[in-house]
């Protein structure tokens, strides 16, 4: 069954959420797919991932790349799955996959700040739940820790 954990961004965007959270899903052995609404959103995180710390490095890259099924990231505006992963993240409102229930979990990163992205989160959540997926919700605390809500 798929799990689909929503992160609800507060103060923060993605650039400063995501690049910890794909490096944990490396650390796990994960093939990952991050889905953003727009080509310029792709480039402009396939920029921040190479930059994003100088100790660390994120292999990654884009849909466009020959090469994009070898990578253990990909980043994307499509729902394909071209590098097999079996985690999804969606930013800035991306989609949810067709093939959803094809992957073991999810991540839907929204800005909490926005109230367009919240009601939109909280659509999917309602489409999440019915589809029968199990669904969790994820806010940081005050040491910037993610903590699953009740």
């Amino acid at each position: 069954m798929t799990e689909i954990l929503f992160y609800h961004l507060k103060g923060q965007t993605p650039e400063q959420v995501l690049p910890a959270l794909l490096q944990k899903s490396l650390e796990r052995g994960w093939r990952v797919v991050v889905q953003a609404s727009s080509d310029e959103r792709v480039e402009a995180l396939d920029a921040h991932l190479w930059t994003w710390r100088d100790d660390a490095f994120l292999p990654h890259g884009t849909w466009r790349d020959t090469e994009a099924a070898e990578q253990p990231i990909v980043l994307t505006v499509n729902e394909e799955n071209p590098n097999r992963a079996t985690v999804r993240f969606l930013v800035d409102g991306a989609n949810m996959a067709a093939d959803a229930a094809g992957y073991d979990r999810i991540v839907l990163l929204f800005d909490g700040d926005d109230p367009d992205a919240v009601e939109t989160a909280r659509a999917r959540w309602s489409e999440a739940k019915a589809s029968g997926a199990e669904v969790t919700y994820w806010q940081a605390d005050a040491n910037g820790r993610w903590r699953r809500q009740a």
